[in-house]
């Protein structure tokens, strides 16, 4: 039996219907979105509560504006992750100097030493990324954390592709510099 792939849905569809006031196309839609906008947030801002204010925020911007949306545009998740990196950058410019970034919980299934081994991975990895400059920690982010295309990225991030390919570089450059030095402690040999 062949396996059936589910197409994603139709993002602007599911708005009109909000714009209508469905609920189910609400929850849909804020299935399809939310998650990957908090996971964003969290990594840009390094704080769980505020990425959580910032998804929120961002998605009821989302609802306001539906029944103004021009279908054809971009995708709502486009202007969405716009709303939440400008709001990320709002917070962050009025931040004092960053608090550690949450630890991610190892995985139960994993051994207790390979739990501890990815959550100090994951420790210096956002920490690696919170000293990144702010456009190529975005940049990073939405290309290699969350699989986003780089014309995607440059329309997030309101820059042209070839800008998106210099800041994604530029970042994995910087990121692999503050993180050599912590090869042998988090467990990296010179084959991985």
């Amino acid at each position: 039996m062949p396996l059936e792939l589910r197409a994603e849905p139709d993002q602007a569809a599911l708005l009109a219907r909000v714009a209508a006031g469905d609920r189910q196309a609400a929850e849909a839609l804020t299935d399809l979105i939310a998650p990957r906008l908090l996971r964003f947030a969290a990594r840009m801002l390094g704080d769980l509560a505020e990425a959580e204010d910032v998804t929120q925020e961002a998605m009821l911007r989302l609802w306001r504006m539906a029944p103004d949306w021009q279908a054809g545009a971009a995708q709502p998740s486009t202007w969405v992750f716009r709303v939440a990196s400008n709001l990320c950058t709002d917070r962050l410019r009025r931040r004092r100097p960053m608090q550690e970034a949450l630890p991610d919980l190892p995985d139960p299934a994993a051994g207790a030493d390979a739990g501890l081994m990815a959550q100090a991975r994951a420790r210096a990895l956002e920490a690696a990324l919170q000293e990144l400059p702010e456009r190529q920690r975005q940049a990073v982010i939405l290309r290699h954390l969350e699989d986003l295309s780089n014309p995607e990225i440059a329309a997030i991030m309101m820059v042209g592709v070839e800008a998106v390919e210099s800041l994604t570089a530029r970042g994995k450059r910087n990121l692999s510099a503050a993180l050599a030095g912590q090869r042998d402690a988090l467990g990296y040999d010179d084959d991985t």
